[in-house]
C-alpha cells in the first residue's frame, strides 16, 4: 500500500498520510464489506480514489516539492538519479494519467482492473496509459537513453 501511495504521491510522508486515511475510510466502512476476500481490492481502491480527491484541492498545490530523498543509497547513486528523473517526470502528468500508469505497470494490474479501479471504461484507461506514456518519452526521451546506456555499461564491467 505505502509504495503505491508513494508513487502517486512523489513523497513518503505524504504518501504515509494517503495510506493513513485511506485506511481510515476503510476501517469506517469495514461493517458494509461483503466480500472480506476482495478487501486488498477495496482498499487499493480507496487509496487511489483519496488520492484523486486529494489533488483536486486546490491546497495540493501548496505542498513544498524540494526535498531530500528520504532512503538514500551511497551504493546506488545512478538508480537515486534514475529514479528521481521517473518520479519528477511522473509528478508531471495529470492526476488520472499517473495513477493509471502506476497500477498499470507498478501494480500489474490489467487493463480491465484498473478501469475498475478508476470507475471508467477500458477505452479510458487505454488512453490515459497512452497519452502519459507519450508524455514521459517526451519528458525522458534523451535523458531515459542514456540511464539505460550507463546501466548496460555498468552490468557489463561487473
Amino acid at each position: 500500500m505505502l509504495r503505491t501511495a508513494r508513487l502517486l504521491t512523489g513523497e513518503q510522508a505524504l504518501a504515509e498520510d494517503l495510506v493513513q486515511t485511506a485506511l481510515e475510510k476503510c476501517f469506517a466502512a469495514w461493517p458494509r464489506l461483503r466480500a472480506y476476500e476482495a478487501a486488498d481490492a477495496y482498499v487499493r481502491r480507496t487509496i487511489v480514489n483519496t488520492y484523486l480527491s486529494w489533488r483536486r484541492k486546490r491546497a495540493w498545490s501548496e505542498v513544498p516539492r524540494e526535498r531530500f530523498d528520504d532512503h538514500p543509497a551511497a551504493d546506488a547513486i545512478d538508480i537515486v538519479s534514475e529514479r528521481s528523473m521517473l518520479m519528477d517526470a511522473l509528478a508531471e502528468l495529470a492526476p488520472r494519467q499517473r495513477a493509471a500508469i502506476v497500477l498499470r505497470y507498478y501494480e500489474d494490474l490489467s487493463i480491465q482492473q484498473t478501469a475498475e479501479l478508476l470507475g471508467c471504461s477500458t477505452g479510458t484507461v487505454k488512453s490515459q496509459t497512452s497519452d502519459a506514456l507519450a508524455r514521459l518519452r517526451d519528458l525522458l526521451g534523451d535523458d531515459l537513453d542514456e540511464a539505460a546506456e550507463s546501466e548496460s555499461e555498468r552490468r557489463s564491467r561487473r
